[in-house]
């Protein structure tokens, strides 16, 4: 599975009819879309398709054709998220009429296509479970483990600084597996 960490965006052109395709991260899909219908107010249709997982690990996906006829457009969209297993993204396409109708073959055709260009340019990132966990040790060993985090790609979320120090760190397992064994011995165990 992939993911898109950054928007963009690229132009279809189909009988004088204008298909503007965003791609972006799921998590700004609806501060993206009402911008775009601000920044396109003459604008037709406004199709979407997105797919992300939940907190169970489930792949929620969604649709719509927003006004075009039933299945040309939001459908054939999320096809193409789901046939290049896309998640945590969403795909907008803007369309302005040129004035000559497509049919439901050249709808399907054009969103398809459009959603495929985007796709195309996008930069893609191999999406990797990641777990997330506390480690304590002592207030002397954070250079040492902060050293550790940056070489083995581990977030740091959270420090607390009481008697111990204690970080609520994220990673995918492999890093975070590797992680662990080069600070075994600076981890203050229960």
């Amino acid at each position: 599975m992939r993911f898109v960490a950054t928007s963009s965006f690229e132009n279809h052109e189909v009988k004088k009819s204008k298909f503007i395709s965003y791609i972006v991260p799921y998590k700004s899909y609806n501060e993206t879309l009402q911008a775009l219908k601000e920044e396109h107010p003459k604008a037709r249709h406004f199709v979407v398709a997105y797919r992300f997982l939940n907190e169970y690990n489930q792949v929620v996906e969604y649709s719509s054709d927003d006004g075009e006829p039933k299945g040309t457009s939001g459908k054939p969209t999320l096809m193409v998220l789901q046939g290049a297993e896309i998640i945590n993204t969403a795909l907008i396409t803007v369309r302005y009429f040129g004035g000559t109708k497509l049919g439901t073959g050249g709808l399907v055709r054009a969103y398809s296509d459009a959603a495929n260009l985007v796709l195309s340019s996008a930069e893609l990132f191999e999406y990797k479970e990641e777990e997330e966990l506390f480690i304590e040790f002592e207030y002397s060993n954070i250079r040492i483990v902060e050293y550790e985090c940056e070489q083995n790609h581990i977030h740091i979320l959270e420090k607390f600084f009481l008697n111990t120090t204690k970080y609520k760190v994220r990673a995918d397992k492999k890093n975070l597996e590797l992680f662990l064994s080069k600070v075994d011995r600076i981890i203050l165990k229960e």
